[in-house]
């Protein structure tokens, strides 16, 4: 059997057989940072089976959403889809990509009870089985995706290239990847990513962070943003024994398909204002961990932010002054702000800005 074929057969059996709910986790990998009020609120809709069977790391499911077409990647038992299909609302859609049966059985069992609870006529959430390296096969064409979510899969994947690649080629121009995951300190020996169990605690084959960029990097894509981030706690005595020296983190990204990014924060002098007019962000707005806006105030952005702000969904809710025309050299960065202070923004947050 093929490495490959080797690792999926396992990731199966793990999350299918293994693990009957999140309590059989060895590892605390789930960021700190509590769910919107609105979002619990729709959770609190959902059966039981599907919630104490979720096995994600974050939070992975970010602003304006109504009417687009979203994917789960790793869907397990449907909690994101649900969430999501919530807030893309009718208009949306919303489909879920899993090769478990297990986690596909529960996710579809109450597709018709949960519908009935939103008030929808029909169903916006198509679940299907299949591989997130080979989203061809699961009917996903070219440029047709609005958004791309995954909440702690990403990791368990044998061929992370190819899902990476297989991510951009689904995504509309300025579409969306955002996904919560686990990360290394430095590259995983072969032994650990063999253990079935580490493996299984989305440690094995947790991506060293400058792997990540470099991928991402290959594929066109030069610049990604942390949202949060917090370490992963060894609960387990003999899986830290195993990590020793190699530190892990859950961290929610977000990366946009964007040909006008560069690798680098370049400065052409342009400006940027939030209008306060995304729901619940009325008085400022965190988009990643160096970034809060503040309504009303203009602060000066690289060109990849003016970019990211400008050619997105986010266009409606941000006043973008300037152009590529002038580039002044490189943009005068200051230190990033930690996932923390993202947290404390409120209507009384003063706002800053720079490039991480």
């Amino acid at each position: 059997m093929a490495v490959t074929e080797t690792v999926h057969e396992r990731v199966k059996e793990y999350y299918g057989q293994t693990l009957q709910s999140s309590d059989d986790l060895k590892t605390g990998c789930c960021t700190a940072v509590a769910p919107p009020a609105e979002h619990s609120k729709i959770l609190a809709m959902l059966d039981d089976e599907i919630l104490t069977r979720f096995y994600g790391c974050g939070s992975p499911i970010p602003d304006l959403l109504e009417g687009l077409t979203v994917v789960d990647l790793g869907c397990g038992t449907g909690r994101d889809c649900y969430l999501l299909s919530r807030l893309v609302g009718p208009a949306g859609s919303v489909i879920g990509v899993d090769m478990t049966d297990e986690q596909l059985d529960v996710a579809r069992k109450y597709r018709d009870g949960i519908m009935e609870r939103f008030g929808f006529d029909q169903p916006n959430v198509d679940f299907r089985k299949g591989l997130i390296e080979d989203l061809d096969a699961a009917g996903l064409e070219d440029n047709s995706v609005d958004l791309i979510i995954s909440n702690c899969v990403l990791n368990l994947s044998p061929d992370k290239e190819r899902v990476f690649s297989e991510i951009f080629r689904v995504l509309k121009e300025g579409g969306e990847l955002y996904f919560s995951d686990v990360y290394a300190s430095r590259r995983i020996p072969q032994t650990l990513k063999d253990d079935p169990v580490f493996h299984g605690e989305c440690l094995g084959g947790a991506l060293y962070g400058e792997d990540f960029r470099r991928i991402l990097g290959s594929l066109g894509c030069a610049d990604s943003r942390v949202i949060e981030s917090a370490p992963i706690s060894m609960d387990n005595a003999d899986i830290a024994r195993q990590a020793g020296n190699i530190a892990f983190t859950s961290e929610t990204i977000r990366a946009f398909n964007l040909p006008s990014l560069e690798d680098r924060c370049e400065d052409y002098g342009q400006i940027v204002a939030y209008k306060g007019t995304i729901l619940g962000h009325r008085s400022a707005y965190a988009f990643d961990e160096g970034h809060v806006f503040e309504t009303g105030r203009s602060v000066p952005v690289c060109g990849n932010t003016a970019s990211m702000l400008s050619e997105t969904r986010f266009a409606r809710h941000f006043t973008v002054l300037g152009d590529r025309s002038t580039h002044y050299g490189l943009f005068e960065c200051c230190t990033p702000q930690g996932a923390m202070a993202i947290k404390e923004v409120t209507d009384s947050a003063t706002s800053s800005s720079c490039c991480g």
